[in-house]
């Protein structure tokens, strides 16, 4: 099931984050097109979206279990635990970002439109310890395939926008051709971001007006890159057209793992976080020698 993994160290310290020799475990299966995996710390589960069934799910280490948590889901992609421990999601069916409320029947819609124009299609999402969402909004919604419900685009830019925690919507950036992508560095004074079709991950300032500066490019992606996340050494790692790519902080090369499947987004979870959880056609884990980075709890 997973013949085609392979590990390839492009400067050695790529080993000092996974053991060559390391195997991926399914730990859950049959599944079509999944996206969205983040690890639930509250609940010790992890969670992710399979785009292909309208169903989000959560996983149960303990027993092993899967069990559906939302259905229909509007082809829910991103999702991301807030500081509050609920889970907030994008949903591309209805371009919305929404809330689960904690005892999970209720779901709050938080953002649908900027200045009166439908936003085009949330795909990934993140809180900040101050409990600001921030989240992009590529097309890839609005089109064809398991993915998208084929509809005119309102808005005339792709953008990174931001919740504040009193419900604002803030147009955080706006110079990408499909934002995807973005995670928060250590300390949350700069923001990652990946822009698919330029095959690139910007670094930007992130400002008190909840605004993005700069904007510089750290890393030249092997592919079309789509979740990223950084481990405790604040190491990128990044899928890549269905596999994964390791850069240190500074954009250096350090290693390139072919994924047991095509492999969309990814998170680091487990007890100690010191998983790596791929979401495939199967979810698999991984074990490493490093962490991921922590924000809150």
């Amino acid at each position: 099931m997973y013949k085609n993994f392979k590990l390839e160290a492009v400067d050695q310290h790529f080993w000092d984050l996974i053991d060559p020799a390391v195997v991926p475990i399914p730990v859950s299966v049959n599944h079509k097109v999944t996206e969205g995996i983040m690890w639930w710390p509250q609940k010790h589960c992890l969670i992710f979206s399979d785009m292909g069934t309208g169903e989000l799910f959560k996983w149960i280490p303990d027993t092993f279990e899967t069990i559906r948590i939302k259905y229909p889901s509007n082809i829910n992609n991103g999702n991301f635990i807030d500081c509050e421990g609920r889970i907030v999601s994008c949903e591309h069916a209805t371009s919305s970002i929404t809330r689960m409320e904690k005892d999970g029947r209720y779901m709050k819609t938080l953002a649908s439109h900027y200045q009166g124009k439908a936003l085009n299609s949330p795909n990934d999402i993140i809180v900040d310890s101050q409990n600001r969402i921030w989240f992009t909004d590529p097309t890839y919604g609005r089109g064809h395939g398991p993915a998208g419900i084929p509809r005119e685009q309102e808005l005339d830019f792709q953008g990174v926008f931001c919740i504040k925690p009193d419900g604002e919507l803030i147009l955080a950036r706006k110079d990408f051709e499909q934002p995807n992508g973005l995670c928060m560095e250590i300390g949350e004074k700069t923001m990652l971001v990946n822009d698919t079709p330029r095959q690139e991950i910007r670094r930007f300032n992130v400002e008190e007006d909840c605004t993005l500066s700069g904007g510089e490019v750290v890393c030249k992606v092997n592919g079309r890159p789509d979740g990223t996340k950084i481990d405790q050494e604040g190491n990128i790692w990044t899928t890549n057209s269905g596999n994964m790519q390791v850069f240190d902080s500074k954009g250096k090369l350090l290693g390139n793992i072919t994924a047991p499947g095509q492999c969309r987004n990814f998170c680091f979870g487990g007890e100690n976080n010191d998983q790596l959880y791929m979401a495939c056609e199967c979810i698999y884990q991984v074990q490493l020698k490093t962490k991921g980075a922590e924000y809150f709890k």
